[in-house]
């Protein structure tokens, strides 16, 4: 395998580590943080150790690795597998998608249902090729942008990271909230998260307050929300990870709810002077919680 690459307009990411990860792709995510960490990554000669670094066209990266570059990936090739794909929207450069609760964009350990990208290879027949622009967890419902080339999905990843771009998520919370315009700000992964909420609707059942919250989200952190809304004391409801157990162990038995409550239900960017406005209304199951609150 060649050890380094000249940075060009076809195979240019902004970022050093989203370029090793896309020009390299041969080798592990985590052997590519490895090597970015210890120092054998060199950028015109010069060692980076930060995995944000800006590339520039006509760069030079290599790897100085002794070693051998023997740590792959060893999952298999991911294959066309069929899924039935609720698609919101689509033309000659992108494909959305309303992404259901319960499935993985992407394969990954242990993984035995059909994931997003399967599904969409399948759908493309070789006709396109997919690529991943953003991601939702795999119990967060809601939509999702793929870009049909490599081209488009190197300029949509840089709009959908930046400002020019709206994207709002419906959530129940736990706990009494009030007000518009809230802001939630804090570091998460060493870089600030930025979200703003409006307080929808307040409930109670069982004395448990739950809160309806509808979020702008201004960064894209993993798990921005579910951390950012349980570093308050009113985490996501069903989310057992950030939140808490036993309360949402009687949120399954009183109103059903069997996964958090998060919804990715609007998107909106420019891309090549046309503005793309993606809705995703919310799904039956959330639909039904809300209902059974109501009563």
């Amino acid at each position: 395998m060649q050890n380094y690459i000249i940075v060009n307009e076809k195979n240019y990411y902004k970022r050093l580590d989203k370029f090793l990860r896309n020009n390299f792709d041969s080798l592990k995510l985590g052997f590519i943080y490895k090597l970015i960490r210890k120092g054998f990554i060199f950028v015109n000669g010069k060692r980076v150790k930060k995995q944000e670094f800006e590339l520039n066209i006509g760069d030079t990266v290599e790897i100085r690795y002794k070693g051998p570059l023997d740590e792959r990936k060893k999952e298999e090739k991911i294959l066309p597998r069929h899924l039935d794909l609720d698609i919101i929207y689509e033309d000659e450069k992108i494909l959305a998608i309303n992404k259901p609760s319960g499935i993985s964009v992407h394969p990954g350990r242990n993984e035995e249902k059909v994931t997003i990208i399967e599904g969409i290879l399948y759908y493309a027949k070789g006709k396109f090729e997919p690529h991943l622009v953003h991601r939702l967890d795999k119990h967060t419902s809601g939509v999702l942008v793929i870009a049909k080339n490599k081209q488009v999905a190197r300029e949509l990843t840089e709009i959908i990271k930046g400002r020019d771009i709206t994207k709002k998520y419906q959530s129940l919370v736990i706990g009494k909230l009030t007000g518009d315009g809230n802001k939630l700000e804090n570091v998460l992964e060493e870089k600030n998260a930025v979200l703003y909420y409006d307080v929808l609707e307040n409930y109670n059942i069982n004395n448990i307050d739950l809160t309806l919250v509808d979020i702008t989200l201004k960064t894209g952190r993993k798990h921005q929300i579910r951390k950012q809304f349980a570093d308050i004391g009113s985490p996501v409801a069903g989310d057992n990870k950030y939140g808490n157990f036993e309360i949402n162990r009687l949120l399954k038995k009183s109103i059903g709810l069997k996964r958090y409550f998060l919804h990715s239900y609007f998107l909106e960017f420019e891309y090549l002077n046309k503005r793309y406005t993606l809705i995703s209304n919310l799904t039956t199951d959330l639909k039904k919680v809300l209902e059974r609150l109501e009563v």
